[in-house]
């Protein structure tokens, strides 16, 4: 039997703030607490600090091509388009399947959560955040979903204490790994074995690819973590939080996710599979042949087959309106083959329902992010510029952490000082150079280590 939501529930439980919690106060109506979440997002620093991000491209490629704040405002268009996919479809259906209808986030809280996804992404992509990790391997680790966390719940500036503040069902919804990362790193032998390795003395011999993080949360935010999940029963929790073992010499990861959370990852796919792939298209980077070889004459899409040759004229005439055209239409037929299944592992609804493609376009999209990952993420011309920004991130770390109190900025070296254990002075550093844009951190770097450049009147 479906659970339905009460008054108390929706208005009470899941429209709380942190400092609600702490403070015992009533949480006001979900209308209001979700427009100022989304409001909290778009008018952080953290958000507008998206804009000189990287996405695929270098920021000095073009103005055109998209950044993680434009990727961001995408994937909440598309997340807003799958809710109201949903609301349509459960309103036709007039079944008793459409009861996860009252379970929706309305149009401000799926906003809200898309907007926010990506806050803790650091200067240089995953490059950067690999960077970061390895310098934190000792001091509980970095990674960006937990960085979007920290922020929310600590770093953001609309309170003092408690970060950007936002309820808890924003808060759960942006949630795409609910593990500890020191719970996640300590069931993998390979990873315990890394960590005892000596650091190297040149950064241009690391490995990088060893060090991926794993998907996880800080131990830091433990407290905030345990607030998001407290409404659901204690056999939804540890269903929600346990891991998943992979095999081979990698880290095991949560499997489920919450209902909003689904929605959002859909979105993010999409603008992912679909609108990185226009720029590539726009950089002439990927040549019609290879898209006729490997997404049209692939078996997937010839089984599936979502769309036809028109398609693939319109997105390679050299026509900017004619490719826009085109990749409006894809994302249409992605968003129209949402719908919601359901896990009967958990009872609460908010867990149960989950949103999904059906199976052909779920095939077609995960073929088009395979193809964006081959010709464009991993191609050495976009690589050598991720590897660029890893070693300005390692070398900032480093000289970071050897002149604290010389090098960082007054507000935080106050808290680096204030600081009552190494990891958290670490994470104070971590902090400073995850909120760092692409530029500030390559002018930073200039800064400090070209003789040429840098000036105590320099505006970073």
């Amino acid at each position: 039997m479906t659970q339905s939501p009460t008054e108390n529930e929706l208005n009470q439980v899941w429209t709380q703030r942190y400092t609600n919690f702490l403070e015992q106060q009533t949480p006001r109506k979900a209308r209001i607490v979700y427009q100022r979440d989304r409001a909290r997002v778009i008018h952080s620093a953290s958000f507008r600090r998206l804009q000189a991000k990287t996405q695929i491209f270098g920021l000095s490629e073009s103005d055109f091509y998209r950044t993680r704040l434009t990727h961001s405002m995408e994937v909440a268009q598309i997340g807003s388009g799958l809710v109201e996919q949903l609301i349509t479809v459960g309103s036709e259906n007039q079944s008793e399947d459409a009861d996860y209808i009252k379970w929706l986030p309305s149009m401000y809280l799926i906003e809200a959560i898309c907007l926010a996804h990506d806050l803790g992404h650091p200067p240089f992509g995953h490059g950067g955040e690999v960077a970061l990790n390895y310098m934190m391997r000792h001091h509980g680790g970095f990674e960006g979903n937990a960085q979007t966390l920290r922020i929310l719940a600590n770093l953001g500036e609309y309170t003092p204490n408690n970060g950007l503040d936002l309820s808890r069902r924003t808060t759960l919804g942006v949630l795409k790994y609910p593990a500890i990362y020191a719970q996640v790193i300590e069931q993998n032998s390979a990873y315990q074995t890394q960590l005892r390795e000596p650091e190297v003395s040149d950064f241009k011999t690391l490995p990088m690819h060893r060090w991926s993080p794993p998907k996880s949360l800080y131990s830091e935010e433990q407290d905030i973590f345990d607030w998001v999940l407290a409404p659901f029963s204690e056999s939804d929790r540890k269903t929600f939080t346990q891991l998943l073992a992979c095999e081979g010499d990698c880290h095991n990861r949560t499997q489920y996710k919450a209902l909003d959370t689904t929605i959002m990852e859909l979105a993010d796919d999409i603008a992912y599979g679909i609108h990185d792939l226009e720029d590539a298209i726009a950089m002439k980077m990927v040549r019609k042949e290879v898209w006729q070889a490997e997404v049209m004459e692939d078996p997937v899409f010839k089984e599936y087959a979502l769309w036809d040759d028109t398609m693939t004229e319109r997105l390679f005439r050299g026509s900017s309106r004619a490719r826009k055209h085109a990749i409006s239409k894809m994302v249409g037929i992605m968003v129209e083959a949402v719908y919601i299944a359901e896990l009967d592992e958990f009872d609460h609804p908010l867990l149960r329902y989950q949103a999904r493609l059906t199976e052909g376009e779920q095939a077609v999209l995960n073929l088009l992010k395979t193809f964006v990952f081959k010709n464009v993420i991993t191609i050495p011309e976009v690589k050598g510029m991720e590897y660029k920004g890893q070693l300005i991130v390692l070398d900032l770390f480093k000289s970071l952490r050897a002149n604290p109190d010389t090098l960082l900025p007054t507000s935080s070296y106050k808290k680096y000082k204030e600081a009552a254990t190494e990891q958290e002075q670490q994470r104070v550093i971590s902090d400073y150079i995850a909120g760092m844009t692409n530029t500030y951190a390559s002018r930073l770097y200039a800064k400090f280590f070209t003789p040429t450049q840098g000036s105590v009147f320099d505006m970073l």
